[in-house]
C-alpha cells in the first residue's frame, strides 16, 4: 500500500473553533498534512484521503510546544468559510 502526505498551510484571520479541538485557536497560519493512499486496483494512479491532520499550540504552551490534532476535512472547511465570512472590524 503506497501512502503519501500532501502539506500546506492554511491561514486564519480571525480566532476559530474545529470541531475535535475543545479550545478557541488563535488566528494565524497554522500547517495542516493529509494523509492519502493509493487505490491498488485501478489502471491509473488514484488515491483517497486517509487522515487530515492539523498542527496547532499545546493549551498554555503560549506557541512554543506544538501538537499534531487529527480533524474531518468538511471541519477544517467550514471553519475556513466561517473564518472568511467575518469581517474585519
Amino acid at each position: 500500500m503506497t501512502i503519501r502526505s500532501r502539506r500546506e498551510v492554511v491561514t486564519f484571520n480571525h480566532p476559530f473553533r474545529i470541531r475535535g479541538i475543545d479550545r478557541q485557536l488563535p488566528a494565524g497560519a497554522y500547517e495542516v498534512v493529509t494523509d492519502e493512499e493509493m487505490i491498488e486496483s485501478l489502471s491509473f494512479a488514484a488515491f483517497r484521503r486517509v487522515a487530515t491532520m492539523i498542527k496547532v499550540p499545546v493549551e498554555g504552551s503560549r506557541g512554543l510546544a506544538m501538537e499534531v490534532v487529527s480533524i474531518g476535512p468538511a471541519d477544517l472547511s467550514d471553519a475556513q468559510r466561517i473564518d472568511a465570512g467575518q469581517s474585519d472590524g
